[in-house]
């Protein structure tokens, strides 16, 4: 199978490229030392049109498709995984669902300030005591005659408190269960909706995670996003993209701390040589690469399945799983290679290595993932 990449897509690759290790890389340790949102690149990256990537031309997006979009976080992670988790939020979960499902009125009314960057948007799914089970939701969407009333808690909410638009999944109907789940485009205008905590992180510190307060919020009856009873479907597939970009942000984050170390072992000099001489190290980056490139094909072998019509479920939670444990790994071994110097903030390797860990958990966690795979193949 030939995932040989377009010459569109390798120009938007170097341009990107570019982009980030000029403009992200030289300033994502101070983002992430004052867990400062990084408003200045998220402007620049609005003026590239990479704010609407997947968003159709029609409302002002680029209509990339998942290989694409794949490579442009992949390039921004390595630079800066916080922006990369910026960026994939805007493109995959805020959106998917309105971009498939939405009315044409509220594609027309929400898309275009979405695809500029006027707007950023976020998907409210998780809840303090529905993390995994989403069945334990408590969010409640009341129909009201000519409103929806909603009133309920998310947490973990990325872009939670600089997002203007979102994606709210609730029940509808508790006595369904899943079933009884629908969408909803809500805005951050709307009297009752307020953000809670703002949340302090190990990693990804330059990202906004936060919590979502609906208090009595009255929705238009026109923002149910697709049918009544569907938002566990959308939001599942929603998901399904959203872990191709969490493998994506794996891949950039495992080659950055690769490059280091490897950068790092040719100029370190220990009895007498530079320590890539020595076999042990050696071997570390034969184990390394060989990693990487397996994930680089699971989850470009997930986007070409999107981008092909074809199932990708089971392909989605594969790329995700491996790239995510893949990164805690490279970066771990690319801090060992190092030593020391890997472990203090002068490098970047110890940012990549707390970057990576979140990408265990957020999107489905690994055991998440591994339940999805085990349902699929054991049919």
């Amino acid at each position: 199978m030939n995932f040989d990449f377009t010459e569109d897509q390798i120009q938007i690759r170097d341009m990107v490229r570019e982009f980030a290790q000029n403009e992200i890389a030289p300033n994502a340790a101070k983002y992430d030392e004052k867990a400062e949102f990084p408003w200045e690149i998220v402007k620049k990256m609005a003026e590239m049109n990479l704010l609407g990537m997947m968003i159709p031309e029609q409302y002002g997006g680029m209509a990339f498709d998942a290989t694409t979009a794949t490579i442009v976080i992949e390039e921004v992670s390595k630079c800066d995984a916080a922006i990369g988790v910026i960026l994939a939020v805007q493109n995959s979960l805020g959106v998917s669902a309105l971009i498939k499902y939405g009315s044409e009125e509220l594609k027309q009314k929400y898309l275009p300030d979405i695809a500029s960057g006027k707007k950023l948007c976020a998907f409210g799914l998780t809840e303090a005591g529905a993390g995994s089970d989403f069945s334990a939701m408590t969010t409640v969407a009341e129909d009201k005659g000519d409103h929806w009333l909603i009133n309920g808690r998310k947490i973990f909410i990325t872009n939670g408190s600089t997002a203007e638009t979102f994606t709210i999944i609730a029940m509808t109907d508790r006595n369904k269960g899943a079933r009884g789940m629908s969408a909803f485009v809500v805005e951050k205008s709307y009297p009752g909706f307020s953000v809670g905590t703002i949340e302090k992180k190990l990693g990804i510190r330059a990202s906004d995670t936060a919590e979502l307060i609906l208090d009595n919020v009255k929705v238009p009856k026109e923002n149910l996003i697709g049918k009544k009873g569907y938002g566990y479907i959308y939001a599942m597939e929603s998901l399904d993209t959203g872990r191709i970009g969490v493998g994506a942000q794996g891949l950039g984050i495992s080659q950055a701390a690769f490059d280091a170390a490897l950068k790092y072992s040719k100029t370190r000099v220990q009895w007498g040589s530079s320590i890539n001489k020595l076999q042990a190290i050696q071997f570390k980056f034969a184990d390394m690469a060989t990693k990487i490139e397996a994930a680089k094909w699971l989850v470009y072998h997930a986007a070409h399945l999107k981008d092909t019509g074809k199932p990708y479920t089971k392909e989605a939670s594969m790329a995700k799983v491996f790239a995510s444990e893949m990164a805690t790994e490279i970066t771990h071994q690319a801090m060992q290679v190092m030593g020391g110097y890997g472990y203090m903030k002068e490098y970047n390797v110890e940012r990549y290595y707390r970057d990576a860990r979140i990408t265990e958990i957020y999107e489905g966690t690994s055991e998440i993932q591994r339940h999805v795979i085990a349902s699929i193949v054991m049919k």
